[in-house]
This record gives C-alpha cells, sequence and structure tokens, in this order.
C-alpha cells in the first residue's frame, strides 16, 4: 500500500502486489463480509435493506452487496505520474468540501509524514 483514502461512498488506493486482480477480491470479499456483520451487529436494517436492494440480480451467492462491481487499475509509470496520482488521491476530501488540506482528513495517508504523526496505516514507500 502506497497511499489511501476512504471517503464516504468510494475508496482510492496505491497499491503493487503480485496477482494484485486476486487480492483486491480477496480484500473486497472479507471487507464486505466484515462491515456487513457490523451492521447487523448495529442493528442497521436501513443500510443494510440497501445493500439488498441494489445487489446485482446475478449475485445470487450473497444476500447484501457492498461493493460496486470492478476496480479501475491503472499502472504508474514513473515518479513524476506517481506525484500526479497522489496529489489526486489525497486532495479528493479537499475537493469535496471536507477539509481545507488533504493532511486534516483522518481517513488517509496524506498525514503519514507530518512530524508527530501517528498515521492509522503505515504505506510502503514509493521504489
Amino acid at each position: 500500500i502506497h497511499a489511501w483514502v476512504i471517503l464516504d461512498n468510494h475508496l482510492h488506493a496505491i497499491l503493487a502486489a503480485p496477482g494484485l486482480s486476486r487480492v483486491l477480491a480477496d480484500f473486497k470479499r472479507h471487507t464486505a463480509r466484515r462491515l456487513i456483520e457490523h451492521l447487523q451487529t448495529e442493528n442497521c436494517d436501513w443500510l443494510l435493506n440497501q445493500l439488498q436492494y441494489f445487489r446485482a440480480a446475478h449475485k445470487a451467492e450473497s444476500e447484501h452487496q457492498l461493493w460496486q462491481e470492478g476496480s479501475h487499475p491503472q499502472a504508474i509509470l514513473g515518479d513524476e505520474m506517481m506525484l500526479q496520482k497522489l496529489e489526486y488521491l489525497h486532495n479528493n476530501p479537499v475537493k469535496r468540501g471536507l477539509v481545507a488540506s488533504p493532511e486534516h482528513w483522518l481517513y488517509s495517508s496524506a498525514h503519514e509524514w507530518l512530524p508527530g504523526s501517528t498515521p492509522a496505516l503505515r504505506c510502503d514507500p514509493w521504489r
């Protein structure tokens, strides 16, 4: 994990792994299972109903659908492209009007390199 940001209705991440498509599928399956269990424990029936109602018709093996199908992977071809992707990713909460500066968003790797910060998830260095 090189960078990440979680927003109210989506997330962005810069990831690298052998078999990345399998890693993403496992991530989606695991997080969906755990989040749905949490929603059931908290009796969030209204949200569970939404996840059930908007489930894709061909998803017969599951009662709910948390993640949209597919992902949008892009190869990062160099440092300049990496900086562009990092800026886009970390500025997402700013563009949506949630914070004034990227490092103010708690659910992001933007604040990881600030002095004295204790990041929620330590990222791997690029290269």
